[in-house]
């Protein structure tokens, strides 16, 4: 496990995180990753930055009142479900059989 601090790079620091997993993170491994909170925006675009590359997300925690830190393990993440149809009621099925 290695620990980055991105917190120099303000806003701009997904570009340098994904080029520490890919270079310096080897498959299986974990890397924590500390980022200025800002606007908030950055926590959830991290999140999903991280899954577009191909990782996974194990941890996500507020650090400080400024600071955010993610864990990503360099390994595929696990596909999103997707939402499932509402099941019919039995009422609306014998609707149907008419």
């Amino acid at each position: 496990m290695k620990r980055y601090d991105l917190r120099p790079l303000k806003d701009d620091f997904y570009s340098r995180m994904l080029e520490l997993m890919d270079k310096d993170i080897k498959d299986g491994e974990n890397a924590i990753f500390l980022f200025e909170i800002g606007d908030f925006s950055h926590i959830q675009k991290s999140a999903d930055v991280i899954y577009e590359a191909g990782y996974t997300l194990m941890n996500s925690l507020k650090f400080n009142e400024v600071d955010w830190t993610i864990v990503v393990k360099k390994v595929k993440p696990e596909i999103k479900p997707f939402a499932e149809e509402p099941k019919k009621e039995k009422d609306e099925e014998d609707d149907d059989d008419e």
